[in-house]
């Protein structure tokens, strides 16, 4: 239990840091930027801090603050499941098990490029490597490696491409639409203070006893996957139709983006961009295997391949089933795919992370970019 000289100075990092992360969040969102809050805190504290070196010290997000935000998360990902999916299984069966076979291959081609070729710690390429799940990859690899700075950065390429990226593909001119329009669903999504008494006690109780369930049964990850799971279970029974709160996932993207660029803003440039180009190169292959896994099954079995596309290129769960929505596509059909390829990634990340030797047990990295000495980056 922190002391209170301890939380009085995580108030204060998370006073200073929240007042840039809110306040380059709603600039971006004024400028109808993807993920606005999330790309806008990132950069807003990673730039601000960098800049004005004197403030350093006073920035970050503290670990007990995270917990409620992995809490509220996990409960979301779990509200993604409803019985209508269930129902889609047996006609869309094809279509999943190609995904998932390309994700397994995507994963271990990044995997294998960034240990080999570029020398990274097993650790870190594994969570560079994978093709989704960026929140839950980064609240794991900032307990298990010490450049989860790195983490961050192959993640956000990879979003960032995607979402720009896949409008052009769909439509020249209704890209900047579908920009717009997330902003517009995250502007009118409910508000904490509309939320029924119930639906929001319900919210809290699925969190915490998923937590105190996963702690009975020794999950990995208890935080996320207790209520994670909790939330999976009530909802396909038709006990819970929870809706995503406005100020939660706001709260939950200043506090990842935050954290992530209070640790960028204390390493140098140089360093950062250095690992710039190898997360462009992993994001050109995780893209151009599942667009020829698309193209095939659109051909092979007479799928829509814009639609296919949507549903397997790994670009944000919220923000590609709006594209669909957008488009005219199959939501569901976009929405289940995406969800039944993050639930085993976040499963399976923990298991497999955790029997990966670290920097001290891996090989050695003196042509690889992971043999940089950088400062020490983490919170206390």
């Amino acid at each position: 239990m922190p002391s209170i000289y301890v939380f009085l100075d995580d108030l204060v990092k998370m006073g200073a840091t929240f007042a840039l992360a809110l306040s380059t969040g709603w600039l971006f969102f004024q400028a109808g930027m993807p993920a606005p809050f999330l790309m806008g805190s990132l950069f807003g504290v990673w730039f601000g801090g960098a800049l004005l070196r004197p403030i350093q010290p006073y920035l970050g997000v503290a670990r007990w603050f995270h917990i409620p935000v992995i809490l509220g998360l996990a409960v979301m990902i779990g509200a993604a499941f409803d019985q209508q999916m269930l129902l889609q299984i047996t006609i869309w069966w094809k279509s999943l098990c190609v995904m998932m076979i390309t994700t397994f291959i995507v994963c271990m081609t990044g995997y294998q490029l960034l240990t080999r070729w570029r020398g990274y710690d097993k650790r870190l390429a594994f969570f560079c490597s994978l093709p989704g799940g960026q929140a839950e990859a980064l609240i794991l690899a900032r307990q298990l490696v010490e450049k989860d700075y790195v983490v961050a950065l192959f993640h956000l390429v990879r979003v960032t491409v995607v979402f720009l990226s896949t409008p052009l593909l769909l439509a020249f001119i209704q890209g900047g639409d579908a920009v717009a329009a997330s902003n517009r669903t995250l502007a009118s999504m409910p508000s904490i203070f509309d939320l029924p008494l119930f639906d929001l006690g319900l919210f809290i109780f699925i969190a915490v006893l998923g937590l105190g369930l996963a702690f009975i049964l020794r999950l990995p990850l208890p935080y996320l996957l207790g209520p994670m799971c909790l939330s999976i279970l009530f909802h396909l029974m038709g006990w819970a139709d929870l809706p995503r709160i406005n100020e939660f996932v706001i709260l939950a993207q200043l506090a990842i983006g935050g954290a992530i660029g209070a640790r960028l803003a204390k390493v140098p440039f140089q360093e950062v961009f250095g690992y710039l180009k190898d997360a462009l190169i992993n994001t050109v292959i995780i893209l151009s295997l599942f667009i020829i896994a698309a193209l095939i099954m659109a051909m092979m079995e007479g799928f829509n391949f814009l639609e296919l596309w949507l549903a397997f290129v790994p670009g944000g769960l919220y923000e590609v089933t709006l594209l669909a929505l957008i488009f005219g596509f199959d939501v569901a059909f976009v929405a289940f795919h995406h969800t039944v390829r993050i639930i085993p990634l976040i499963f399976a990340m923990s298991f497999i992370a955790k029997r990966l030797p670290d920097n001290k047990e891996g090989p050695d990295n003196k042509e690889g970019p992971d043999n940089k000495e950088s400062p020490d980056t983490k919170e206390a």
